[in-house]
C-alpha cells in the first residue's frame, strides 16, 4: 500500500472512530458488516476470495442542505486493508431545483446487469461482474443539477476529472491478458507496455458533461440523454517491431499503449406497463469509438497479419426487456445487442454482438427465504455466466446468502470471449451480512 493510500486510510479511520462522538440529533447511520468466502470448484479447492467488509453511511440534513458520507473498508486475507470513500457529497435544495456537489454514484437507464446509458459512474471490474452493483459502480467527483417541471425533469452533470474503469490486475483471478496469435508457427510475440498515455490529466478541457431529460406519465416513463465523455475502457495502441534473429526468423515485438479517447453519445430509455407486463427499452448511439483492427505486415517475402491497427467507427448499443410475475415468482429477461456501424472486415470484434439475460426470483416462508437465478448468455459465442443464489433472513438485519458463479464455455474461449475466458473460475460462495 502506497504512503498516499495509507494516509487516506488513516484519515477515514479517524472519521469512523470519531462518529461515535458526534451529536446524535439529526445524524443517521446505516450500513453493513459482511463476511464473504468463495471457493473454486477445482481439484485444488482453492479459495477464490476471503473478504471482510464494513460499509457505513453517515447522513444529515438541516433546512435546505444535507450531506452523505459513505466510507468503506475491505479486508482480504493476508493483505492490507483497502479503505476508501464511495460517496461524499453535499446537497442543496431549492423550490424547483437541487444541487449535489462531491463524490457520488449516478445511475441512469432501465437496464438490469448491463450498462448502456448508465455510463457516468465508471465500473470497478477488479472482481469481474461478481460484486454487488452498488460496489461495481464507482463514485466520481461531479456537480449534478436537477430542475423539476411537473412530472418531468432536467438533469445536468459536470465531471471535472475523468475516472477510468478499474480493471483486474493481470495476475489476479480475474485478470485478462491481451492475446496475439503469431503468424509464425512456434514464435510468440513479445509484449511490453507503455503507460505514459493512460492517465487523462484533470483540466477544464478534459472534463465530461452529461444531460438527461426524463418524464413520467400514467402510460410510460422515458428518458433522453446525451454526453461528451471519455471512453471508460482504454483503447490499446499497438506498435509492431519486426526484428529478425540470426537465423532470419522474424521476431514480433509489440508495444501496447493504453489510451482513453473522446466519445460523444446520445440515447434514451423507456418503461411501459401493459396489462401487468413491464416492457423496457434502452439505446445509446456512440460516435467515434476506436476498435482493434488487423493490419498486414511484410517482412522479406513473408506477409503477416496482427491486430495492430485501429478503426474509428460509430456503434449502437441497445436492449429490450420484459418483466412480469407468475404468482409470487418474478421473471425478467433482456435482449442486448452491440452493433458496429459501417463495419470493416479488418475489425477484430464481430459486427454484431448479441447477449441475453434471464432472471427468476421467488420468495418463500413469509418472504424470509429468497431463491434467485440470474444468467448472462452470449448468443454469438454461446458462453454464459449462471448465478444461482439462496438467501435467508435469519434475524432482523442478519442475512445468510449462498450462491455459485458458473462460467459455461462457448465456441471460443480466448481473450475475446467475455464469459468463457473464465471457464476455470467456477466457484461456490457464502456471504453473512448484518445490516443496521
Amino acid at each position: 500500500m502506497s504512503s498516499k493510500h495509507k494516509t487516506t486510510g488513516v484519515l477515514i479511520l479517524l472519521l469512523l472512530l470519531n462518529t461515535v462522538n458526534l451529536p446524535a440529533q439529526g445524524l443517521q447511520f446505516s450500513g453493513y458488516a459482511r463476511s464473504y468466502t468463495g471457493l473454486l470448484i477445482n481439484d485444488a479447492n482453492e479459495f477464490s476470495i476471503l473478504q471482510n467488509t464494513f460499509n457505513l453511511n453517515i447522513e444529515d440534513s438541516r433546512g435546505n442542505v444535507a450531506f452523505k458520507v459513505n466510507p468503506y473498508i475491505y479486508h482480504y486475507a493476508n493483505e492490507d486493508l483497502i479503505i476508501g470513500l464511495r460517496e461524499a457529497y453535499l446537497d442543496i435544495y431549492f423550490d424547483n431545483m437541487d444541487l449535489r456537489l462531491g463524490k457520488q454514484q449516478i445511475i441512469w437507464g432501465k437496464a438490469d446487469g448491463v450498462f448502456i446509458t448508465d455510463i457516468i459512474s465508471p465500473k470497478d471490474l477488479s472482481e469481474f461482474l461478481l460484486r454487488d452493483f452498488e460496489e461495481i459502480r464507482m463514485g466520481i467527483t461531479a456537480l449534478k443539477a436537477n430542475y423539476y417541471i411537473g412530472n418531468s425533469g432536467l438533469e445536468l452533470v459536470w465531471a471535472p476529472a475523468f475516472t477510468a474503469t478499474q480493471l483486474a490486475e493481470e495476475t489476479s483471478l480475474w485478470g485478462r491478458s491481451p492475446e496475439f496469435e503469431s503468424p509464425i508457427p512456434g514464435v510468440s510475440p513479445t509484449l511490453s507496455y507503455d503507460y505514459s498515455q493512460k492517465v487523462v490529466p484533470a483540466s477544464l478541457e478534459n472534463s465530461e458533461t452529461f444531460a438527461k431529460f426524463s418524464a413520467v406519465s400514467s402510460f410510460i416513463d422515458y428518458e433522453f440523454m446525451g454526453g461528451y465523455v471519455y471512453d471508460d475502457d482504454p483503447t490499446m495502441h499497438v506498435k509492431v517491431d519486426m526484428s529478425v534473429d540470426d537465423n532470419g526468423t522474424p521476431q514480433p515485438k509489440l508495444t501496447l499503449t493504453p489510451q482513453h479517447h473522446r466519445l460523444s453519445l446520445m440515447g434514451g430509455s423507456t418503461s411501459m406497463d401493459i396489462m401487468g407486463y413491464v416492457v423496457r427499452s434502452e439505446i445509446a448511439y456512440y460516435s467515434g469509438k476506436n476498435f482493434q483492427a488487423n493490419e498486414r505486415f511484410q517482412v522479406g517475402t513473408m506477409v503477416m497479419t496482427l491486430p495492430a491497427g485501429l478503426e474509428e467507427k460509430d456503434y449502437l448499443h441497445y436492449l429490450v426487456g420484459l418483466d412480469f410475475s407468475l404468482g409470487s415468482t418474478k421473471v425478467s429477461t433482456q435482449f442486448i445487442q452491440e452493433y458496429i456501424v459501417d463495419y470493416d472486415e479488418s475489425i477484430v470484434q464481430e459486427e454484431a454482438s448479441n447477449m441475453a439475460t434471464f432472471l427468476i426470483n421467488r420468495m418463500f416462508l413469509n418472504d424470509l427465504l429468497t431463491v434467485q437465478l440470474f444468467s448472462y448468455y452470449d448468443i454469438v459465442n454461446e458462453d454464459a455466466l449462471v448465478r444461482p443464489t439462496v438467501a435467508y433472513d435469519l434475524a432482523d438485519g442478519f442475512e445468510i446468502l449462498a450462491g455459485a458463479n458458473i462460467f459455461l464455455p462457448g465456441i471460443k474461449n480466448d481473450y475475446l470471449a467475455y464469459f468463457g475466458y473464465y471457464d476455470e473460475n467456477d466457484m461456490l460462495y457464502l456471504k453473512l451480512r448484518y445490516s443496521f
